[in-house]
């Protein structure tokens, strides 16, 4: 079997990154060389590859669904936005430019050929490669810049699979009217539909289907269930709404840890806390509230690619002073990344908000000075006062030196990582949460400060991760014409497919 496949959606969050991990995981089951690919992701949620780039998370835990670590070529281009109006560009794991969405139009033409290769390089290792599009194949105002979508499906002769969502309504007319709205060329490459989040009956859903395909010539090759809590590792501070609450049913009330996470507007990397959602007895829930920091027995501040603006916003929110007065009173507090610089006395930016010196939250012995040049590194160690392995990886600006305290993490080489004073904990290392003995050991702390009997779960936080990715591909083995989808990837684009056109009449004008 070889191939590709490029998935797009009617709009973001329609299921494009879940339908494409899925696709994956099934071709994995069948024994296929299969490798994801996203040539541009607008995301703030980013992982470390083994050699040191950047890559969004989504591609990262599509790899994991095909059997592979995450590699630079599966997302040669993140966005990364960094405030109101501006973005780093991140190409080939390394920062590029900072951009607005303006300047950014003017680097697409040496973008191009960076983006070709690297699915070039994908293809020629790989059997087949899924490719995920970016928001929808239908703004018309991108398309002759675009380089994720219908361009990209143009310039390496991709057929396209189109998805919809029907639970948010109108799923006809946002598949015709996407359709519609690409010109002829475009068009040739759309080879049939997927309707994603159907609650209902398919019976009456069928005639639709069928009409939908004497309308534009296309068939649709499956109807996804809804189905509650599928995903993991979204990218989208949009899809958190959507979280069903993972407490284990059999967990006393009374026993439940309740942690609360700051909802940053510029939030990065919040997937950090899925690990902690995966025990049971633990109920994760974002949130602005004074009132839930009081209240919760963990809170975390999780990154933040905009560190100045949003503790200007935490302030504004009179979260600094629930903050502070939850430290007081020796209420558990962690802080990563982002979260743990704000926690700190005194932040330096000349580089992302160019403010100059600014007066941390004061919670822990630690300032950080902004440098230019990035932190890209995977991490191992030790977390000496829980006695856990300790690992994750770095994406940062900020230099963090501390002043006091004690160190929270040990490095292999023997360097000291992180702060902890009192309850308040901060590191720089993303995905330490991941590392099942290190987070027991912490939330058995949360619950011996607030007389809570937390009983940690069996299943390591991997098997959870990959429990999801089957669930996935089991969607699509089961509710997917997975015979006419071999097909569409193994046989391109498909010949003579019609193309649907919008004319304007003028209305006709009565006799008098």
């Amino acid at each position: 079997m070889r191939g590709a496949l490029l998935v797009t959606g009617t709009h973001s969050d329609a299921g494009k990154s879940l339908v494409t991990a899925g696709i994956c995981r099934w071709l994995h089951r069948q024994g296929v060389r299969v490798a994801p690919f996203k040539a541009q992701n607008m995301a703030l949620n980013s992982v470390v590859t083994r050699d040191g780039g950047e890559i969004g998370r989504a591609q990262a835990v599509q790899a994991a669904a095909c059997g592979l670590e995450p590699q630079i070529a599966m997302n040669p281009i993140l966005i990364k936005p960094s405030g109101s109006g501006h973005s780093q560009v991140i190409v080939n794991g390394r920062p590029y430019a900072d951009a607005d969405a303006r300047s950014y139009q003017s680097l697409k033409d040496e973008l191009k050929p960076i983006v070709a290769q690297a699915l070039a390089d994908l293809r020629a290792r790989y059997d087949v490669v899924i490719c995920e599009g970016a928001g929808s194949p239908a703004e018309i105002n991108l398309r002759h810049a675009d380089l994720t979508n219908m361009g990209l499906a143009r310039a390496a002769d991709l057929p396209v699979l189109l998805v919809g969502d029907i639970d948010r309504g109108g799923v006809f007319a946002s598949l015709i009217g996407t359709l519609a709205a690409l010109d002829p060329d475009d068009q040739a490459h759309v080879g049939g539909y997927l309707v994603n989040k159907f609650r209902g009956d398919l019976g009456i859903l069928a005639p639709g289907l069928e009409d939908l395909r004497a309308r534009t010539g296309r068939p649709t090759l499956g109807v996804l269930p809804f189905a509650e809590d599928l995903w993991l590792d979204v990218e989208d501070s949009l899809a958190l709404d959507a979280r069903a609450d993972r407490t284990a049913p059999d967990v006393a009330a009374a026993d439940v840890l309740d942690v609360a996470v700051l909802r940053l507007r510029w939030m990065s990397n919040f997937t950090d806390v899925d690990a902690l959602a995966s025990e049971p007895g633990v109920r994760v829930r974002f949130t602005r509230s004074p009132a839930d920091v009081a209240r919760a027995d963990l809170v975390v501040i999780p990154g933040t690619k905009a560190t100045v603006e949003d503790l200007a916003r935490l302030r504004a929110d009179g979260l600094d002073r629930a903050l502070a007065d939850r430290a007081a009173a020796g209420g558990a507090i962690l802080g990563i990344c982002g979260g743990y610089q704000l926690l700190g006395a005194r932040i330096e930016d000349e580089v992302e908000s160019r403010r100059g010196v600014v007066d941390g939250l004061g919670l822990l012995p630690v300032t950080t000075r902004f440098a230019p040049d990035k932190v890209l590194r995977t991490c191992t160690g030790t977390a000496p006062d829980l006695d856990a392995p300790a690992g994750g990886y770095e994406i940062r600006h900020g230099r963090v030196a501390t002043t006091g305290g004690r160190p929270w993490l040990r490095h292999d080489d023997g360097t000291d990582e992180g702060c902890v004073a009192g309850a308040v904990r901060g590191t720089s290392w993303h995905g330490v949460l991941e590392h099942d003995a290190l987070r027991r050991a912490l939330l058995r702390d949360v619950a011996a400060r607030t007389g809570r009997a937390f009983r940690p779960g069996t299943a390591s936080f991997a098997a959870v991760r990959a429990a999801h990715h089957d669930t996935l591909g089991d969607l699509v083995e089961q509710h997917v014409d997975t015979a006419a989808l071999t097909d569409l990837i193994t046989g391109g684009v498909p010949a003579g497919l019609p193309s649907l056109t919008l004319t304007l009449e003028a209305p006709a004008c009565s006799a008098s």
